[in-house]
């Protein structure tokens, strides 16, 4: 383990912070910087999917005083077990689908070409759907219908393209089924919780036997940089997007998409 290389897992634990929150893929910026480096972190994409787990805590750091209030009223309140119940049942599809699609997934589709066309469709998809926006009905959580709440679900499967964006795919299927944008990125910040926890978990587990102390020392710097920064978004998006709407993120998608191609193109 030499300082360069903690450098690098220092500034993608930054990236990935920055973008996981944001409609812009966490993990097609850490495969586009990755091959940009030329890092080489734990076999199996571990680091990139474990520090996700950095920027996680960093949403329950901010909402934690609301997630220990709805935990604590689960056995009193409907509107907590409504909660609780569409953030579950928005996590079935991905945690079906992901299970079986894994090998896939990680073999044939983490490619930056895939990355890049992702991010150009995904950012012409997001101007098109912010300037057709159905009138919002849903304005909380707790509000949000269990059949809102899979729909949601069977479009973040979609994020399983990397590139795609995750929480990119859980906003604006939440916008099309007539949910506010504060909430709509409210419930993506939720729904991370289960969907990145589940995959830290099997990710470690299939690629338990080829883990190292350089490995762990490699992803803990991540973490840590993941989580500082994902602070920084979880606590200032709200805002902007109140301000912006989330047309800046689709021009920024195409920008990125189409420069990373044609530099990939002329590499």
């Amino acid at each position: 383990m030499t300082l360069t290389e903690l450098a690098e897992a220092l500034l993608l634990g930054i990236v990935e912070g920055l973008t996981e929150f944001i409609p812009v893929s966490s993990t097609g910026h850490l495969i586009l910087v990755g091959e940009l480096l030329g890092f080489e972190g734990p076999p199996g994409f571990v680091f990139e999917v474990v520090i996700q787990l950095g920027a996680v805590l960093a949403v329950c750091l901010v909402y934690g005083a609301r997630l220990a209030h709805i935990a604590a009223s689960l056995g009193r309140s409907a509107e907590a077990r409504q909660f609780v119940a569409a953030v579950l049942i928005a996590f079935l599809p991905a945690a079906v689908i992901g299970f079986f699609a894994h090998g896939f997934i990680k073999g044939v589709l983490f490619s930056p070409y895939v990355v890049c066309v992702s991010l150009i469709l995904g950012g012409i998809a997001i101007l098109v759907i912010e300037r057709n926006l159905p009138t919002p009905r849903i304005f909380s959580v707790e509000g949000m219908s269990r059949r809102t709440a899979l729909g949601i679900g069977f479009v973040q499967t979609l994020a399983m393209i990397p590139g795609v964006s995750r929480s990119g795919a859980t906003i604006l299927g939440a916008l099309l089924l007539g949910v506010d944008r504060k909430t709509a990125a409210e419930f993506s910040f939720f729904l991370a919780i289960p969907t990145m926890l589940g995959a830290v978990v099997y990710d470690l587990y299939k690629n338990r036997e080829s883990l190292s102390m350089d490995g762990t020392l490699t992803i803990a710097v991540g973490f840590a940089a993941a989580f500082v920064a994902g602070l920084v978004v979880v606590r200032s998006l709200l805002a902007f997007v109140g301000r912006y709407g989330f047309a800046p993120f689709g021009w920024y998608r195409i920008v990125l998409g189409l420069g990373m191609l044609a530099f990939l193109t002329m590499a």
